[in-house]
């Protein structure tokens, strides 16, 4: 693997990566350079190649295994990308179409599911009670550590037990991983396979994203595993998992620079879909209130599974993820074809804001 790794990083630099590009990022992640502690992994690609691949830091502090390109990372809402794509092909394949209902799908859903679209779902205005209050409500408005993890099937079930969304579908935009929780059992429902399954057929295997899985403990094992920490009085705790963890289609696909660069690959040249098919994961969805806002802090411009809002003038298609010990980001500028991927195995790190930052080295001023 190690070789391998080695043989990686020299076809970098033999295609354009210069000892300058390495030192700009290490400008940016000095402070784990040396460090022992969990890291980061970073990767630049430009024109369609990688330009610099960095990484730092360790995958647990207790084997102090180097991360590298190879490393992989529990990839939080990135996943949300890919779990988007499984309902495109179920679209491209005829089983599925964006504007029917939940009910549609599942019959034994509440009344409320005969207002909310598939289109809704993707585009986070579905207004799905989140499933980690539905969680907590046992438990004060808390979600304690030692509850035992759900997964998507659970999901669903806790939001069949409710009688209505917060608001009407449509009508606002909401961030939602009980949705895309609700689409990992609709790929699964449809499909007639596992939500891994699926995915591993349709895209992972096709792309050659061979150490890319959606993770099921006692199913099946990360391998090159990165684990996740926090800083909690100025010493560092394994917090790879919660109870929230074993939910796949928002958050719980791992994979590595190495196999994400495939992925950037194959959106730049529709490898799995035509680029009229991914036009509508591509369009801002629009709702009559506007007032709530994305993590920018502006009016959210969503479509299916990426933020699509521009930074300094640059058209971009974007997202982040954040959960127990894990932060990631991804930041595409399809007309600059500048691709920045950040995937941390620490919390205190604000990963789209690094992914910025070094967007910012690579961007032609405007």
């Amino acid at each position: 693997m190690r070789t391998l790794t080695l043989l990686l990083s020299c076809l970098m630099m033999s295609l354009g990566a210069t000892d300058d590009s390495a030192r700009r990022l290490d400008s940016i992640f000095n402070y784990l350079i040396a460090a022992n502690e969990p890291g980061a992994a970073v990767l630049v690609i430009k024109n369609g190649k990688p330009l610099v691949q960095r990484s730092y830091g360790v995958i647990d502090i207790n084997s102090k295994y180097r991360i590298d390109s190879q490393t992989n990372f529990r990839l939080a809402s990135l996943t949300k990308q890919f779990t988007a794509m499984a309902v495109i092909l179920l679209v491209h394949d005829g089983r599925l179409h964006y504007e029917d209902y939940l009910s549609d799908i599942f019959p034994d859903f509440p009344a409320y599911g005969k207002t909310i679209t598939i289109r809704n779902l993707l585009n986070h205005t579905s207004s799905l009670i989140d499933y980690e209050d539905l969680m907590a409500k046992p438990y004060g408005g808390t979600l304690p550590d030692t509850v035992a993890q759900i997964k998507d099937a659970g999901v669903l079930a806790l939001l069949k037990q409710e009688k209505t969304t917060n608001f009407p579908p449509g009508q606002h935009w909401s961030y939602s991983n009980s949705g895309y929780a609700v689409l990992a059992m609709i790929v699964e429902k449809l499909s007639g396979k596992t939500y891994g399954e699926f995915l591993y057929d349709r895209i992972f295997a096709p792309l050659g994203m061979n150490q890319t899985i959606a993770y099921e403990k006692g199913k099946n094992e990360v391998r090159n595993r990165a684990y996740g920490y926090s800083k909690e009085n100025s010493a560092w705790k394994q917090t790879d998992q919660s109870p929230t963890s074993a939910v796949l289609g928002d958050g719980g696909i791992y994979s590595s620079l190495e196999d994400l660069a495939k992925w950037d690959h194959a959106l730049e040249h529709h490898r799995l879909l035509s680029a009229a098919e991914m036009q509508p994961a591509l369009t801002p969805v629009q709702v009559p209130d506007r007032s709530v806002v994305g993590p920018d802090n502006k009016p959210a411009e969503y479509g299916f599974g990426w933020f699509l809002d521009s930074y300094k003038s640059h058209k971009r298609m974007w997202h982040y993820g954040e959960t127990v010990g894990f932060r990631t980001a991804i930041e595409r500028f399809p007309e600059e074809r500048l691709t920045v991927v950040v995937l941390c195995n620490r919390s205190d790190i604000a990963a789209q804001d690094v992914a910025l930052e070094v967007a910012d080295l690579f961007l032609t001023r405007r």
